[in-house]
């Protein structure tokens, strides 16, 4: 279980968090809250690498001997670079990409039972998504390079599902950047007559240095954590201005996403 026990209900299973911070009159202004999945929230990568591998042979035909960095990246631009490193000649049409991102599905799903005992949630992170979701007018869903399907799977295995209106969210299901995920979001996240979100009221938490850069370019001021392998320098250069060393103070992180957003408030 997340953190030790079973995760609070979240916005979206309505259970308010009793932490203290900064008054609720200071955070009362419309907030976008979006959040990276893995190494930032949790880490199930043993059971991803052997779905990626699994799912690659099965649409090439050729064994993925060599993997790529997944930081800042979706499914849809690993595999072609999976393809490029492996040497594996194919024409980057989208039915050779749908069929791979089908079979990392049913991969992916088959060791879904493998997540809790192969994978773990990060220090902190359901206490964190609870002190963020009790700040009125805070929206949180996710950009994940995951398709909507795994994406969710992950989530849901934690209990960390609640906490994001994932219906709004950006995946790894099509051929886009995390940069065009963060935006379209923005844009449209309040729905159909709703006006968009603006760039100082969308803030997306990440431990990784291509996430960062993304948010710069899609109109989120980025929040670093130093949950994978970037260094707080690393992340500082490529755009964060705040960096949180985990994510095991929610009321540090609740401060941190009302420090970002700020300027929506003047």
């Amino acid at each position: 279980m997340p953190d030790g026990g079973p995760a609070p209900a979240g916005p979206y299973g309505k259970m308010e968090s009793s932490l203290t911070g900064p008054s609720c009159e200071e955070f009362a202004i419309s907030r976008l809250v979006l959040w990276n999945i893995d190494l930032t929230l949790l880490d199930v990568g043993q059971v991803t690498r052997a779905a990626y591998a699994e799912a690659f042979e099965k649409v090439t035909g050729e064994p993925l001997v060599y993997l790529t960095s997944a930081a800042g990246r979706t499914d849809s631009e690993m595999f072609f670079e999976f393809c490029a490193r492996n040497y594996v000649d194919l024409d980057p049409d989208t039915s050779v990409l749908g069929e791979f991102l089908d079979a990392l599905e049913e991969s992916f799903g088959k060791r879904s039972d493998e997540l809790l005992s192969k994978g773990h949630v990060m220090p902190g992170a359901a206490a964190s998504l609870a002190a963020v979701a009790s700040m009125p007018d805070t929206v949180q869903t996710v950009v994940s390079g995951s398709t909507r399907a795994n994406a969710t799977t992950k989530l849901v295995a934690f209990g960390l599902d609640a906490y994001f209106d994932l219906d709004i969210g950006g995946f790894g299901s099509v051929s886009y950047p995390k940069s065009s995920l963060i935006q379209s979001i923005r844009l449209h996240a309040a729905g159909e007559g709703g006006r968009p979100y603006t760039e100082e009221e969308t803030v997306f938490v990440t431990d990784s240095v291509p996430d960062v850069r993304a948010a710069t370019i899609g109109g989120a001021a980025p929040i670093g954590v130093l949950n994978g392998s970037a260094t707080e320098g690393q992340l500082r250069d490529a755009g964060a201005a705040i960096v949180l060393p985990d994510l095991t103070d929610p009321r540090a992180v609740m401060t941190a996403v009302h420090q970002a957003t700020q300027g929506a408030a003047r």
